[in-house]
């Protein structure tokens, strides 16, 4: 009886502490080390991870969350992830069906769907032609340009758009005052920081601020399709929806974002809409299920 009951308090004691070495398992989060220093995107993005990751701490262990050694583009860096190379094993991408089969989606919004709303860079004296647009195809009647690899460059075609790609970030905005294209389709929080990140460098460069153009679409992080990367997902997951729920999520949403919305003045904007046939039935189905989780400036909500 007493050996019996030995063995049950040393199985006992044994699963607590196996439970408790993995619950003390250090996480090891890499991100991508941005290829522009001008690219503040991914402050707002992988501070985002931080908070999720810090809201987990009780349930899943301390965490280390770091840039990769290099700086990669989003091509690279989703093969660094489905490999498995440990040189980066998460990043942020606006979403597409194709990306969703890829690689696992965390799928919360972590722009709350922002980038649907789009504003335009361009040169300042195509202001008076911009202004004078009224439908659809009289916007489509002007070049606009894209990187290469983002999901925005599909959709813009798709929408009955002339596309002109480039094959690096900054160097688009040097395409636009080149005149190679007319204009640049930015994020509603994306454009005004750009512009104020590079007007001395490009005093050509201004946001259009007649035009808003809608389609929807969204950004998660993705991860690599393995045990490893779901278990890396269901924590973020858990993290975003604490975040959610008390609020921290929102307030870091308008602490980065808010101000640039208010600029955008988007309800005295003429507004445009195409579709986009590239976002996934799980995504919509998101859209739908989860509309708190979703942001429309047109509505402040």
């Amino acid at each position: 009886m007493i050996k019996r009951i030995l063995h049950r308090v040393a199985w006992v004691i044994g699963a607590w502490l196996l439970a408790a070495q993995a619950i003390a398992a250090t996480t090891v989060v890499i991100y991508p080390r941005a290829e522009s220093a001008t690219d503040s995107q991914v402050v707002y993005d992988y501070e985002l991870l931080r908070l999720a990751l810090e809201a987990t701490v009780a349930t899943h262990g301390p965490y280390e969350l770091r840039p990769s050694a290099t700086s990669m583009n989003q091509s690279r860096t989703a093969g660094e992830i489905a490999l498995g190379s440990g040189l980066v094993n998460i990043f942020a991408r606006s979403t597409t069906q194709e990306w969703e089969q890829r690689l696992l989606p965390i799928r919360i919004p972590i722009d709350k769907g922002l980038i649907s709303y789009r504003v335009f860079l361009i040169r300042a004296d195509m202001q008076p032609r911009f202004a004078a647009v009224q439908t659809l195809d009289e916007l489509r009647a002007f070049s606009v340009g894209s990187f290469v690899t983002w999901a925005d460059t599909r959709i813009l075609r798709e929408g009955g758009f002339k596309v002109v790609t480039g094959e690096s970030y900054e160097g688009l905005f040097r395409m636009l005052v080149a005149s190679r294209f007319d204009f640049f389709s930015r994020g509603v929080d994306e454009a005004y920081r750009e512009y104020d990140e590079r007007h001395d460098q490009l005093p050509e460069m201004k946001v259009e601020d007649a035009l808003l153009l809608h389609f929807p679409t969204t950004r998660f992080f993705f991860v690599q399709r393995s045990d490893e990367g779901k278990h890396l997902a269901d924590r973020i997951e858990a993290g975003l929806n604490r975040m959610l729920k008390d609020g921290s999520f929102d307030a870091h949403f308008l602490r980065y974002k808010g101000a640039l919305i208010e600029r955008a003045h988007l309800k005295s904007r003429r507004v445009f809409h195409i579709d986009n046939p590239f976002l996934s039935p799980e995504t919509q189905a998101t859209r739908i299920a989860r509309p708190e989780i979703w942001y429309d400036p047109l509505k402040g909500r």
